[in-house]
């Protein structure tokens, strides 16, 4: 049995992130996949997240940050809310907007967000019609996150802490480095 994998190449998480942008519109979809590749909660949290968490209904304006309490581990975090979240939860805002109602409610109850697996369902399908590899699921946009952060240059012990991580060994495994990522290294240094 495989881990859950990040998707790693930019062309397949385009793909994957507009499918419910472009090829199956659904703006709970797409908000609840941007959100998740852009905030690095775990499901658990990213499903429990209200509006009010991330709008300011009283002067009409998005939060700077969402506050969470993990629901995994009880730590705190805050995010802060950069311009590809609140672009998704803006198209999603117009279809919900209630202060105390879920970003991601249910379809059968409005008033509870979907169940994980219905998370799972809408990102499996995501993944499957966009050719992704076997090992995506929930985890993956986390891990998402995490990698592309990585390549980018965010020091490991920084990604450590956004994960709220109590080992670096944790981490690493999070990074899913493969050999052609200690490959670029050697390539690199040349001297």
């Amino acid at each position: 049995m495989s881990a859950t994998q990040p998707i790693r190449q930019i062309c397949q998480l385009t793909e994957f992130k507009n499918y419910y942008l472009k090829e199956h519109p659904n703006p709970r979809n797409y908000a609840m996949i941007v959100f998740g590749l852009n905030t690095a909660l775990r499901i658990s949290d990213i499903l429990k997240t209200t509006w009010d968490m991330v709008y300011d209904f009283d002067n009409e304006m998005y939060r700077p940050h969402l506050y969470v309490r993990e629901q995994k581990t009880g730590k705190e975090t805050m995010i802060a809310l950069n311009q590809s979240v609140i672009s998704a939860l803006d198209s999603l805002k117009s279809t919900n907007t209630a202060s105390e109602q879920y970003l991601f409610p249910s379809q059968k109850n409005r008033d509870m967000p979907i169940s994980r697996y219905q998370a799972f369902r809408i990102i499996k399908k995501a993944a499957t019609d966009t050719n992704l590899p076997e090992h995506i699921s929930c985890h993956s946009l986390r891990k998402t996150f995490g990698y592309h952060a990585w390549k980018n240059g965010t020091p490991p012990a920084l990604l450590m802490d956004i994960f709220n991580h109590s080992s670096y060994q944790i981490t690493k495994r999070y990074l899913c480095i493969e050999q052609d990522d200690k490959d670029n290294v050697f390539f690199q240094i040349n001297l």
